[in-house]
């Protein structure tokens, strides 16, 4: 049985969360402020958290912040949970370290959905070490060389450059990168994959060359540069 934590002050929204969850057999504990959570999770990291991000305490950007930072929690799914609906707040909320975002008001199946979508994608069995052409990366340790330089990602050019060396040599779509890196409830696709794309592709170097344009499709990632680039 999964462990669900949801940080959320507002009750109504909390006891809908936890209804839902409860009758779906997760188990569930909530928190209204983000010190309580905090206190929680250094006796027991959950498989997922549900985050709001308008808290009396401390902001939900702040909170995935400090939790990506941790070893400990760096890899826990976090949903945020949100009626803030503009696109500055959800690029905002995913680059910070959201795995997924979902607004305000929702519905109960949508939520479940998105649930079971985290878990399913966070028990997935991935490689700690990877290495494609001249870039690795150590997973365990949350870095990334490339040509035995190290590189300094943001949280989502990391889950980006991951999911295209776990799909080397595999052409994949916006959408696919959208659904894997960024969640599915995100508009403005194609613009803020290709924003990412650049940036991974500067901060490279040379290897950034290993990422291939397929015009029309999306991306890949092969061990040789393209020339072109």
């Amino acid at each position: 049985m999964a462990l669900i934590y949801i940080v959320e002050d507002d009750p109504s929204i909390q006891e809908i969360e936890m209804i839902a969850l409860k009758n779906s057999n997760y188990e569930v504990e909530a928190f209204d402020r983000a010190s309580t959570f905090y206190e929680k999770i250094e006796e027991s990291v959950p498989d997922l958290v549900l985050l709001d991000i308008m808290l009396p305490d401390e902001d939900g950007y702040k909170i995935v912040r400090k939790l990506r930072s941790n070893p400990k929690t760096r890899r826990l799914p976090v949903m945020m949970i949100t009626a803030k609906t503009t696109e500055m707040d959800m690029v905002k909320g995913l680059d910070d370290g959201a795995d997924d975002y979902i607004r305000k008001p929702f519905s109960v199946m949508e939520l479940l959905s998105r649930v079971k979508a985290l878990l399913r994608r966070a028990q997935e069995e991935k490689p700690d070490q990877m290495t494609v052409g001249a870039i690795t990366m150590d997973d365990e340790r949350h870095t990334v060389t490339a040509e035995k330089y190290p590189v300094e990602l943001t949280f989502k050019e990391y889950e980006l450059l991951r999911y295209l060396m776990l799909n080397r040599d595999v052409v994949l779509t916006r959408d696919a990168i959208m659904r894997s890196v960024w969640g599915t409830d995100f508009k403005g696709e194609s613009r803020t994959v290709d924003m990412h794309i650049k940036t991974l592709r500067q901060k490279l170097g040379n290897c950034g060359r290993q990422i291939r344009t397929v015009r029309g499709v999306g991306y890949t990632l092969s061990e040789e540069m393209d020339q072109d680039l």
